[in-house]
């Protein structure tokens, strides 16, 4: 240890003394060692030393690197007071500097401030590594070896841009050495000419600033260096007399004294990828032709050979010669056809057979030979079937043959054989039982069908396998339909045909028992699924008053691209969406509730299934004004509602039935029970009954009588049995004319003034002649003239509307017919009174006009005015059947 820091400083000491005398008027530091490069990931100490000054010592000292990193003091070695060493790892690939530094603050060193640092470049760079896994090789070039030596290697290690590897390749043969140098990792060695079966000795070094090293050494025969050509003119022979192999033949590519090869041959079915090769041992020997064997005949094959130096395990083999393909001549067919059946429609009672060639058919299928044999009546039906030309060795879709459409109508089953036919031979016979109705005794169960990768897995289960021969896979799809045959003990398969995405597939497993087939089990499957190429059609809507049936229609099953999970009813009103419905896949109907009537919607459907949805295209349609039924319930409403108020109407009628009539029917008092009589002294108190020919003459004013009726006797004797056959009066006390059918006072024309006065209280006055009626005897008693009045609220008579009638002369009528009573009169009366001409009286003016007495002369002048006054037509009031109400 002590011997070491003496050495050290001993070699400090020399420095300083090397460096005073090298910088006697120089820098003031300096920085040793100062070397090219240095290695990446190493630890480096560099040594600053102060020279030529004593005003500064090593603790004025500090290290920096690329002038911004102070090395922290920790790294800091003082060796004494005029040296500081540092050691830091080298990181990095790019070069940098490392400066000594003073940090004492002193005008001798603020103004010598750049004789107070000092640095070294430090370029990095790796070690080198050891050139790997050394190969030469030596190709062919003419009909010989070329000479140049081509090798290569693996460049171990890493390098750095400014200092990278120098790679040197050494060929040693016997006493010449031959070399190449490259930075990269591979070069060419000329040998001058190749030394054919003689040693060689080859490797590389690898050299940078750091060192050097040496690879492992290759030591071989030259010709374990060579590659020659592929063989060449190769030619495959097919020979009719051997159907299951080839001859193939070829030439050397090189001279045998040159490089003695071996070969290697391999072959495979046209258009598949997997070669099937020659075992080695068969093509050892030096050969130019074998004959492959065990092929299928019939059938295309690919072949290619190479070669490479004989040597066991040494050398390179020659690139494959170019592809010769050649067909195996034909042969009768080893195997039998694949014979299947499919329902030909008619309710199951047809089916149709279908065949695929055998799977050895070893040639092209020219027929089929069917023998149909029917349990029904036993018959035996043969037929060969002809195939049309087509290439054989197409895929197995193109192998399928229609064979013959059979009736399975009134047979328990009928049993079909088959043998396909080629230009050599027949092939065994394939059979198959197909019952009419298939039993479901040997079927599977719990059939499964799911999709994985690209592929469709098929699971089923089978309870009774011990009878079960084979199991039957079948799917088919728009009318295409394909099958494949697994053994008895298979539960799992995957369908091995080509598939499509976005298709449904109608999946069948049927357990088959020596040819007879037993009921299929059957799922649906996709491959792949996707959204709905298309929206469902929506074809009615059926709207009612609140609600409104959707029909849609199915999606086409070549559209659905997956299983319909559900479909999703979108409807609005007035730009305004209401809530969706959602209804399962199976669905194809749906009532929409809670409308409003007299409405229009637009409705869409949405499909979806697991892998996306779609919707269909827009419909609309409009609710009903009127639910069913509610214009008939209005019209009921509104009739009963009628039928109520008339019946009402018709209630009150018959419960108010007297202040109805009353209203529009006045009581007009009968003149025959009027008190009238009990007002004269000179009469008893006496109720007598009118009598139909009692007459009164009613006066308020003058009365005069009319000077005649303007109609004819024979009229007015037809009408005087009419009118005195029924009491008649038109007020109290009552009168000689008749009732009037014409209107009342208070229906006449006189105006309103005169129609309101029937309502209120009129004056009646009687006045009865002393000398009573003309041609009545007066009795002995004295007729005195009596005036009555009586007020009364019944409207005027007939006679009073029409004053044209004379008073005077129904003041005569009264004078010439004196009666005894002024209200009766006797029998006697009426046949005077039929006799005479009714005169009918009026109301003229309403001034009162007293009668004179029976003894006034009558003058001739009147006599002849009564006498031949014109009958005119009787005015006269209408029956009244029912006589006078009492007042």
């Amino acid at each position: 240890m002590m011997s070491s820091t003496v050495l050290q400083l001993f070699g400090l000491a020399l420095l300083a003394s090397v460096l005073h005398a090298k910088h006697e008027h120089g820098n003031h530091l300096v920085v040793a060692p100062q070397i090219p490069v240095v290695e990446i990931g190493t630890n480096f100490t560099a040594t600053c030393v102060i020279i030529n000054t004593a005003e500064v010592t090593a603790d004025d000292l500090y290290w920096n690197l690329s002038k911004s990193l102070v090395v922290p003091e920790k790294y800091y070695t003082k060796i004494n007071a005029s040296a500081l060493a540092v050691t830091i790892t080298i990181t990095g690939e790019e070069s940098e500097w490392l400066f000594c530094r003073c940090k004492k603050n002193s005008p001798y060193v603020s103004l010598n401030k750049s004789k107070f640092i000092h640095g070294i470049l430090l370029k990095k760079a790796y070690q080198p590594r050891r050139a790997e896994n050394l190969s030469c090789i030596a190709e062919q070039s003419g009909d010989s070896i070329s000479p140049n030596l081509s090798c290569k290697w693996d460049a171990a290690g890493r390098q750095t841009e400014d200092f990278q590897t120098l790679y040197t390749v050494m060929v040693e043969i016997l006493v010449n050495t031959y070399n190449a140098t490259t930075h990269l990792n591979t070069a060419s060695v000329s040998l001058g000419t190749y030394p054919n079966h003689m040693p060689l000795h080859v490797w590389v070094v690898s050299r940078n600033s750091l060192g050097t090293v040496k690879s492992d050494d290759l030591n071989q025969e030259a010709n374990d260096f060579v590659k020659t050509y592929p063989p060449s003119k190769v030619k495959v022979i097919a020979e009719h007399s051997f159907p299951t192999s080839l001859l193939i033949r070829w030439e050397l590519p090189i001279d045998k004294r040159e490089v003695r090869l071996t070969h290697q041959i391999r072959f495979c079915p046209r258009g598949s990828h997997t070669w099937s090769y020659v075992p080695h041992t068969d093509t050892d020997n030096e050969i130019t032709s074998f004959r492959l064997q065990k092929l299928q005949p019939d059938k295309a094959y690919v072949i290619q050979v190479r070669c490479k130096n004989q040597r066991k395990n040494q050398g390179y083999w020659s690139n494959w010669s170019a592809n010769v393909t050649e067909t195996t001549p034909e042969d009768r067919p080893t195997s039998k056809p694949d014979l299947w059946q499919v329902s030909a429609g008619g309710q199951g009672e047809e089916v149709q057979l279908i065949c695929k060639d055998p799977k050895f058919s070893n040639g092209r299928i020219t027929a089929f030979s069917i023998k149909i044999q029917n349990t029904k009546n036993g018959s035996l039906e043969q037929e060969i079937i002809p195939v049309e030309s087509r290439d054989h060795q197409n895929s197995s879709e193109s192998r399928i043959s229609l064979l013959k459409r059979i009736s399975l109508a009134g047979s328990q089953f009928v049993r079909a054989c088959v043998t396909a036919s080629n230009s050599v031979g027949t092939s065994p016979e394939a059979c198959l039982s197909i019952p009419a109705t298939p039993s479901e005794r040997l079927s599977v169960v719990d059939l499964n069908v799911r999709t994985k990768e690209g592929q469709m897995f098929v699971e089923w289960k089978q309870h009774n396998n011990t009878a079960v021969t084979e199991y039957v896979v079948e799917w088919n799809s728009h009318g295409k339909t394909d099958w494949q045959r697994e053994n008895r003990s298979t539960r799992k398969t995957v369908i091995t045909g080509r598939l499509e995405k976005f298709v449904c597939y109608n999946v069948s497993v049927y357990a088959i028992q020596s040819g007879r087939i037993w009921k299929p089990a059957r799922r649906q499957a996709f491959l792949e699924q996707a959204a709905p190429e298309q929206g469902p059609s929506i074809n009615t809507s059926n709207p009612a008053y609140d609600k409104a049936e959707l029909v849609w229609d199915e999606i086409p099953l070549d559209k659905r691209r997956g299983f319909i999970t559900n479909y999703t009813i979108f409807y609005r009103k007035e730009n305004q969406l209401l809530e969706p419905i959602h209804v399962p896949g199976n669905t194809t109907s749906y009532t929409l509730t809670k409308l409003s009537g007299n409405t229009k919607y637009d409705v869409w459907i949405r499909a979806s299934t697991i892998a996306g949805s779609t919707n269909s295209s827009f419909h609309s349609f409009t609710t009903l004004k009127y639910a069913p039924g509610m214009v008939e319930g209005i019209v009921v409403g509104v009739s009963l509602g009628f039928l109520f108020f008339v019946l009402l109407a018709i209630l009150l009628c018959i419960c108010k039935k007297d202040v109805i009539k009353e209203n529009f029917w006045p009581q007009i008092p009968n003149p025959g029970e009027s008190t009238i009589g009990n007002w004269s002294p000179d009469y008893p108190l006496k109720a007598e009954t009118p009598k139909e020919n009692c007459m009164s003459v009613l006066d308020v004013g003058v009365c005069e009588v009319k000077l005649g009726f303007e109609e004819d006797k024979t009229s007015l004797s037809l009408k005087k049995d009419k009118y005195l056959s029924e009491e008649h009066s038109s007020g109290i006390g009552g009168s000689s004319c008749m009732s009037s059918p014409r209107q009342s006072v208070s229906d006449s024309d006189e105006g309103p003034d005169l129609a309101d006065s029937t309502a209120s209280t009129v004056q009646y006055s009687s006045v009865v002649a002393s000398s009573g009626y003309k041609g009545q005897t007066p009795s002995s008693h004295s007729q005195h003239s009596i005036f009555s009045r009586s007020e009364s609220t019944q409207p005027l008579l007939d006679s009073e509307e029409h004053p044209d009638v004379s008073v005077q002369e129904g003041c005569r009528q009264v004078q010439r017919s004196p009666r005894p009573s002024v209200f009766t009169h006797g029998a006697e009366n009426q046949n005077i009174i039929e006799s005479d001409d009714f005169r009918v009286l009026g109301v003229e003016q309403h001034d009162f006009c007293p009668l004179k007495e029976d003894t006034e002369p009558t003058t001739e002048a009147d006599s002849l005015s009564a006498d031949t006054e014109p009958e005119a037509a009787v005015s006269s009031y209408m029956p009244q059947l029912g006589g006078y109400r009492p007042q």
